[in-house]
């Protein structure tokens, strides 16, 4: 009889672990950048829902592409930026959301409801939005309103370029008139040309990401391309620092939240999505990373604490920023292009 009760309970403790809801019921595997939620946040959803956040963390886009493609299903949300989220649609890598799970997404800006790179938002909610533009000390540069400023060999060991493909090659097309989805070779030779011209020139003292920001508040450069949210960060720590999107324009992007093909918390991951969408909690992240909201009810909040905050053009780009910024494409076409010209510009010496 002992042994009947035995391989009884041997087989219940086995059955509970091999099911698919022990794996599933009360995690949510989050894949996002570096420094881009608040630690307050995660722990109050953990203390809310009972749902514990495993979470991971990436450098750039095409990292995050390089995981996710990999193998989507070890990932519940994660969060692209908008050609990337267009990247991951046409490969079919992306679940398609139900919103009646999120009542909490109402609360996005209607011009971000229907994006062009994710048609009726149906596989991502936007969580973030800003601008690319230049960094800079006031006290050692006048005037950043033109990307040329970082061409100058006045400026000789005195700018942080950003390790991104998408956004430095983007910087030097705009600056040489073209467009940041430009796909034609002789346009990317150019800006190839360009910027490894600028390197051995000795005129970039780095190549980096997230410690530019703090970098720059040490004031250990003149200059850096920077995302808007980074650079009003670093505008809160030195009163030296400003920011600009310089007049030939720049890129306006989005970061959307996204639950990958085959995800094995669904239900959690939506979970998930909508308390970040939840008015307070949009605006304890924005407090926490100062990158533009796309809540509504979150900037409501923001504005009967503190209207003048969103007079903030680093924080809330004007119209006027907007209409000479574009949204990045999807370069899958020339993919190779892209990467050959990156590889030189990082090898050059």
């Amino acid at each position: 009889m002992k042994k009947i009760v035995s391989f009884a309970l041997a087989l219940t403790l086995v059955l509970a672990l091999f099911a698919p809801s022990a794996f599933a019921a009360e995690e949510v595997n989050v894949y996002n950048w570096e420094d881009y939620i608040s630690d307050e946040v995660l722990e109050m959803f953990e203390a809310e829902t009972g749902i514990r956040v495993n979470y991971m963390r990436f450098t750039t886009n095409e990292d995050m592409l390089v995981q996710v493609t990999a193998d989507p299903s070890n990932y519940d949300v994660i969060f692209p930026s908008d050609y990337a989220i267009e990247r991951l649609i046409s490969q079919n890598l992306l679940e398609t959301l139900d919103y009646a799970l999120m009542p909490n997404s109402q609360y996005v800006l209607d011009w971000l409801q229907t994006p062009g790179y994710d048609e009726g938002g149906a596989h991502s909610v936007p969580y973030m939005w800003g601008t690319v533009g230049i960094l800079y000390n006031t006290t050692m540069i006048e005037d950043a309103s033109s990307w040329r400023v970082l061409f100058d060999e006045a400026n000789k060991d005195n700018v942080f370029m950003m390790d991104s493909i998408r956004d430095t090659i983007g910087v030097a097309l705009k600056y040489l008139g073209y467009s940041v989805n430009e796909h034609s070779q002789s346009a990317l030779d150019e800006a190839r040309d360009l910027l490894i011209a600028q390197k051995k020139a000795g005129i970039v003292k780095a190549y980096q990401v997230d410690e530019t920001k703090d970098k720059m508040i040490a004031g250990e450069a003149a200059l850096a391309v920077m995302w808007s949210g980074d650079a009003a960060y670093a505008m809160e720590f030195s009163d030296d620092l400003a920011y600009v999107v310089p007049d030939e324009g720049s890129n306006v992007w989005v970061d959307g939240m996204c639950i990958p093909k085959g995800a094995r918390n669904v239900e959690n991951a939506h979970k998930f999505i909508d308390f970040l969408c939840r008015p307070d909690i949009a605006k304890l992240n924005f407090e926490e990373i100062w990158y533009c909201t796309p809540n509504s009810g979150a900037i409501e909040l923001i504005a009967e604490e503190d209207a003048e905050l969103l007079y903030d053009a680093t924080l809330f780009p004007t119209q006027d920023i907007i209409d000479r910024c574009e949204f990045f494409g999807d370069i899958i076409a020339v993919q190779k292009a892209y990467d050959t010209v990156w590889r030189a510009i990082k090898t050059a010496r």
